[in-house]
């Protein structure tokens, strides 16, 4: 039975390659982004419940519950005065409760602790209740513009299909080299970061779906290593 080929290790995208790849994607965002009401904020709460809300759920379903629950907690301090019961009823509907649970838990823990203040860096971040890797780099790459790598489902796709065909995402050292290469695509600054994370995750949601990859409409298409598999689906 032959062997698959290894995934290329992060630091062999050359520094043209990473180039190449970050100018076309934050062009293609710069012009296909939505408007979403998460992106218009840099507040860490609203970012929180926005990230937390979206986890397996599709944004359509978040738009509605992310204004109703704001309207009903509007900063860290309510949420965390509120009745656990009321939390969950805010959340009802979502599913996965577990995050309204966690959620309320962090903003006990926050407004106790830390006057209020969520945390600016990921290592803080994720010693939160209910705070991953993903949501603690999402909340400092978009509320505080830091230089932080993400990896979503969205994500692990597009630099899987990019750049490492062969790679598992799903095994341990498959998502560990993911978040090596999303650490090594990041831009010089937190606020290029910004974009430049936003428009990863849009790719993902967008064009280089699961099931259906719109490989016409790809802005990396180009330096795709998997455009080719894909193009001769019927």
């Amino acid at each position: 039975m032959a062997r698959k080929k290894s995934a290329p290790a992060a630091d062999s995208i050359s520094a043209e390659l990473a180039t190449q790849f970050r100018r076309r994607l934050h062009r293609w965002y710069r012009v296909h982004s939505r408007d979403l009401p998460w992106r218009q904020t840099r507040d860490p709460y609203r970012i929180l419940i926005s990230e937390l809300m979206l986890q397996q759920t599709q944004v359509s379903r978040v738009l509605d519950f992310y204004r109703r629950f704001l309207d009903r907690f509007p900063d860290l301090h309510t949420l965390a005065k509120a009745r656990p019961q009321r939390v969950l009823e805010a959340w009802e509907g979502l599913g996965y409760y577990a995050r309204a649970r966690n959620l309320h838990k962090l903003a006990q823990h926050v407004t106790t602790t830390a006057d209020g203040i969520i945390p600016s860096e990921p290592e803080q971040l994720r010693a939160l209740p209910g705070v991953g890797a993903y949501t603690a780099g999402a909340v400092a790459s978009f509320a505080y513009e830091k230089r932080a790598a993400l990896v979503d489902t969205n994500v692990a796709r597009v630099l899987q299909r990019v750049f490492a065909p062969e790679l598992d995402p799903k095994s341990g050292p498959g998502l560990k080299r993911l978040w090596e290469m999303a650490n090594s695509l990041l831009p010089r600054t937190g606020k290029v970061t910004w974009t430049h994370n936003q428009a990863l995750m849009e790719l993902g949601a967008l064009v280089c779906s699961a099931r259906s990859p719109k490989c016409g409409a790809c802005p990396v298409k180009r330096i795709c290593a998997s455009v080719e598999r894909f193009e001769q689906r019927p």
